[in-house]
């Protein structure tokens, strides 16, 4: 004789195992790992992406010049050659280039002019000189502060 009230195949209510539930904690060690590569690397890497003109910058016991808009960087290198980042500029175009690296405003923009120790004064001066008379009123020269100016000759 079968039971009629379904007493067969029912759980038994005292036995139910609990719901797996989502992990909500999200695991940070490998984001850190991740993180870590990545300054190392922008750390690497960071001094190669300076201008691309290689100059051998005179040593002084200056201070750095601290700006907060981006400057339209000059260089000069030891055989007086005009460059604006890494392609030369002929000396009749040098402000039509300046002014186009510097976009609008680039009269008030900062000019770093980057010249090689061994670059004749001659061309660091005319160069200067002519930004200056155009109207770029924000010329800084740029020399390595890392090491005290000593008796090198």
């Amino acid at each position: 004789m079968a039971l009629a009230g379904g007493g067969g195949g029912g759980h038994v209510r005292g036995r139910r195992r609990p719901r797996k539930r989502p992990l909500s904690e999200i695991n940070v060690t490998p984001l850190v790992d991740v993180m870590l590569v990545l300054l190392i690397i922008f750390m690497v890497s960071a001094p190669l992406l300076t201008t691309g003109v290689e100059v051998e910058l005179p040593k002084t016991e200056a201070r750095a010049v601290e700006t907060d808009q981006e400057p339209v960087v000059v260089s000069i290198d030891r055989d007086g050659g005009i460059f604006i980042g890494d392609s030369e500029v002929a000396w009749d175009r040098l402000v039509l280039q300046v002014a186009q690296e510097g976009g609008e405003g680039a009269r008030e923009k900062p000019i770093f002019v980057r010249a090689d120790g061994r670059a004749p004064y001659q061309a660091v001066a005319r160069v200067m000189a002519r930004l200056s008379t155009e109207g770029f009123t924000k010329l800084n020269l740029i020399t390595d502060t890392s090491a005290p100016a000593g008796g090198e000759g």
